[in-house]
């Protein structure tokens, strides 16, 4: 592996759904989630009209697939500071994974407010511009986690560098979208802690990589081990 690691395995929790259903909607989605691949981890998406709501739907899916799943929940920046600190020290004792960005990315005071009076660790970083992003991000306190997207950190190199500073300061760090090549990262990330999982790229890849056991298993082949289905992307050809 030119990155300098191994090909192997890396933990994946799946982020394919669990959105603002109706909580028995939401449970009966994440028993299907976990029985994609042996999942340990799931993401559901937070943030309805009310509290109670919100609550109701994790007290749901919590009876659906058992205690020992890990939880991760997403606001999406959809809520203000004060709404951030009542609705999150609301779920602070839910046994939840992680609490992900639930104020607008760039409030690094309001986030730093939050990581302080949380039990649970406040996960940030898909719109981190650069490195220097993530540095700074540290420097204010403003998370427990990190979790970069290749987009916007800079790709490879981008993601190199990240994963450096997050190793000398010891903080776990996750990956957003783009799996097939983010697996191949967290094999060289010395804090490496959650592959997020979706398969929306599976249907125009020849061969697919494959999650069995909560883990994506890199294929042991030339490159980056991914080739496309050309029929598939023929047949969605547009025309400009």
């Amino acid at each position: 592996m030119l990155l300098g690691g191994s090909v192997g395995a890396v933990k994946a929790y799946n982020s394919n759904g669990l959105w603002l259903n109706p909580p028995d909607v939401v449970a009966a989605e994440a028993i299907e989630l976990r029985d994609e691949g042996g999942f340990a981890g799931l993401k559901l998406r937070l943030g309805r009209g009310r509290l109670a709501d919100d609550l109701a739907t994790i007290a749901a899916v919590r009876k659906a697939v058992g205690d020992d799943m890990n939880l991760m929940v997403d606001f999406n920046q959809g809520l203000d500071l004060a709404e951030a600190l009542q609705r999150c020290h609301a779920v602070d004792d839910l046994g939840l994974a992680w609490i992900e960005e639930p104020i607008v990315y760039d409030n690094l005071d309001g986030y730093a407010q939050l990581t302080a009076e949380l039990k649970t660790p406040i996960q940030i970083g898909e719109n981190f511009y650069g490195p220097r992003d993530l540095h700074k991000a540290l420097q204010h306190k403003a998370c427990d986690f990190v979790m970069p997207d290749f987009m916007r950190i800079g790709g490879v190199t981008g993601w190199l560098r990240a994963a450096a500073i997050c190793g000398a300061a010891g903080v776990p760090m996750s990956t957003h979208l783009y799996p097939e090549v983010a697996a191949h990262v967290m094999r060289v990330t010395e804090t490496a802690h959650w592959l997020e999982w979706q398969d929306w790229a599976d249907p125009i890849l020849q061969r697919p990589y494959e999650i069995k056991g909560g883990q994506l298993h890199i294929p042991n082949v030339a490159g980056v081990g991914l080739e496309w289905n050309e029929d598939a992307v023929a047949a969605h050809l547009v025309d400009v």
